[in-house]
């Protein structure tokens, strides 16, 4: 279970006991990043349904705290980095590169992580209403195997998170949660759209950068998420 354990410790800002991992370990703990969402979103799902006994808003906004708070901002963090990049570069891919190495936050970023914020707060509540919040747990479910597809089809775009995850991904990964995830469309229809969202992310990536890095990563997980949470709505 180290694998799980690990890619607990890097997604989320949940207490996991502390373990001896190397480079290899941490690399291979990217198949278990499935599982990490199907927590997350179990977790989500119960401060939704708590917060919706006083008030559907009340709900959404508690369903977004813990969604921001579990993760630690880690994936918003990515998509802030990737519009300021796109936003900057003027189809430079020297200067989009340059941008997105840097650790500030320019206001493309924060104009992306406000709207994303909105984005989400708007869809928890008008899924509170109208849809099962059973359907909440699976949407990070989902949300997270695109990254497994992402580093297997993508190249690196530098040293780092893509470099890190590349190669540790073998076909059977992508088979057994390929699998799960039909599954789940059983229960969830609107996961149906995973594909779709998973491919128009890595095709802009692949066009307008390059390649994935880890700040690709978390930026189409958010992006995925969200048009996840529209897709089961519709």
């Amino acid at each position: 279970m180290k694998g799980l354990v690990i890619a607990l410790q890097f997604l989320t800002r949940l207490p996991m006991p502390r373990v001896a991992a190397s480079a290899q370990d941490f690399a291979r703990s990217m198949r278990w990043f499935p599982v990490v969402g199907l927590i997350l979103g179990a977790l989500i799902a119960v401060a939704c349904g708590a917060g919706a006994r006083i008030d559907p808003w009340v709900g959404a906004l508690l369903g977004l705290i813990a969604w921001v708070g579990l993760t630690g901002a880690l994936h918003l963090d990515g998509l802030g980095d990737m519009a300021d990049a796109a936003g900057a570069a003027h189809k430079d891919k020297d200067r989009l590169r340059a941008v997105l190495s840097d650790p500030h936050v320019g206001s493309f970023g924060v104009v992306a992580i406000a709207l994303q914020l909105i984005a989400k707060l708007v869809l928890l509540h008008a899924l509170i209403d109208r849809a099962p919040l059973a359907a909440l747990i699976l949407i990070p479910f989902a949300a997270r195997i695109a990254p497994l597809w992402w580093t297997r089809l993508l190249p690196p775009l530098h040293e780092g998170l893509g470099t890190a995850f590349r190669g540790t991904i073998r076909p059977v990964d992508l088979a057994l949660w390929a699998a799960a995830w039909l599954l789940a469309c059983w229960w969830v229809p609107g996961l149906l759209a995973a594909p779709m969202l998973m491919l128009g992310w890595g095709l802009w990536l692949r066009h307008r950068i390059g390649g994935i890095s880890g700040d690709g990563h978390g930026a189409g997980i958010e992006l995925v998420e969200s048009g996840l949470l529209l897709a089961v709505l519709l």
